[in-house]
């Protein structure tokens, strides 16, 4: 996955998490794309506080994937409801699979959110 889809993938699923500043700095280095001299400036801190707040930003937002999975799981129900979706839009299905089809993803996606 690219890093910076990466990257807000894990700041969507646990940006709250992080305290007001952190999210701030976080949000220009990644969303408005500032560069660290930017951020530093704004702040007023230097490049390298910068730089060592955003690694501590995306080590723990790493962690909290790793611990619980949030995006890992989301992606496994999206895979399933695909499946699932085009399951219903063919057109030589027969009643039995498609009711296996459904089954099926029911099974998965109930166990993702248990």
């Amino acid at each position: 996955m690219e890093k910076i889809v990466e990257q807000g993938l894990l700041y969507d699923f646990y940006g709250e998490l992080l305290t007001d500043h952190q999210r701030r700095v976080y949000e220009d280095a990644v969303y408005n794309d500032l560069s660290l001299m930017e951020i530093a400036k704004e702040y007023d801190i230097s490049k390298q506080g910068v730089h060592d707040l955003l690694r501590r930003c995306t080590n723990s937002l790493e962690g909290y994937e790793a611990k619980l999975h949030m995006i890992e799981r989301t992606d496994k129900i999206r895979n399933q409801l695909s499946m699932l979706l085009s399951a219903a839009q063919s057109d030589n299905a027969d009643i039995d699979s498609l009711k296996q089809s459904i089954s099926d993803a029911v099974n998965a996606i109930t166990e993702e959110l248990s």
